[in-house]
């Protein structure tokens, strides 16, 4: 894999993060700061790190499953890892600024 196939694997995936929203919020994950790592390695393995804002996230399950589902369907992803982490703990500050205007913040 190159680094621009690599450049533009990571840009879908961005792409595909933006479509998948906690349901109680009308902010898709990526601006909501939810995403800490994307890792794409060589051999299409795909390591994300991710929070939710609140530990105890009613929709986790549901969540986990959508971003798993829609980053292995991305061309050039064989499996993607999706890693539920809480620390650093989620905060507003992590808001894209277009999610601070979506919230009203």
């Amino acid at each position: 894999m190159t680094p621009e196939e690599k450049t533009m694997i990571e840009e879908r995936i961005v792409d595909v993060l933006k479509t998948v929203y906690d349901p109680e919020i009308p902010v898709n994950i990526y601006d909501l700061g939810m995403i800490y790592k994307i890792d794409m390695q060589e051999d299409g393995v795909l390591d994300v790190d991710m929070t939710f804002t609140a530990p105890n996230c009613p929709a986790a399950d549901f969540i986990l499953e959508d971003v798993r589902t829609k980053l292995e369907s991305v061309d050039g992803v064989k499996t993607a890892n999706v890693n539920l982490v809480f620390e650093p703990a989620w905060d507003q500050s992590m808001l894209s600024e277009e999610a601070k205007l979506e919230l009203g913040l």
